[in-house]
C-alpha cells in the first residue's frame, strides 16, 4: 500500500452494514495506537479508525487491515529517539474543519519531531 488510507472519501458508519468483531477491531486499533509513537505517518488514519471502536463495521475493519498492510510495506519508516541533546523540536499541523462526516467535528493532525542541529 502506498498510503495508509484512501485519500478520497470519508469513513462513516452504515447501520445496514455487517458488524465486525469488536474485540478483534479494538485489539488491532490498540496495537496500531501503540505504534504511532514512532510512526506519525499513520497517526491520523489510526485515530480516525479509533472513532468506530464502539460499533465497528466490515468497511472499518478493511481500512484497519489496509493500515497494517501499509505498515508492513514501510517497515523501514519511523522515528528514533536518542539521548542526544543537540536537537530541537519541530511541529507541523494539518487541520480539516468539520471534516468528520459522522459528527462534523474537526479532524486535525499535529506531527512533532526532533531535528538534529548540525
Amino acid at each position: 500500500m502506498e498510503t495508509p488510507m484512501k485519500t478520497t472519501g470519508k469513513l462513516q458508519s452504515n447501520p445496514s452494514e455487517n458488524p465486525a468483531d469488536q474485540k478483534l477491531y479494538r485489539s488491532m486499533i490498540g496495537s496500531l495506537l501503540y505504534l504511532t509513537a514512532t510512526r506519525p505517518d499513520i497517526a491520523f488514519s489510526v485515530g480516525y479508525c479509533a472513532i468506530f471502536q464502539a460499533n465497528p463495521k466490515e468497511s472499518h475493519l478493511k481500512v484497519v487491515k489496509r493500515i497494517i498492510r501499509y505498515v508492513n510495506g514501510t517497515i523501514d519508516y519511523g522515528l528514533s529517539y536518542s539521548m542526544d541533546t543537540n536537537n530541537r523540536l519541530v511541529s507541523y499541523s494539518d487541520v480539516d474543519r468539520a471534516g468528520c462526516v459522522e459528527d462534523q467535528k474537526s479532524t486535525s493532525v499535529v506531527v512533532s519531531m526532533w531535528v538534529k542541529i548540525l
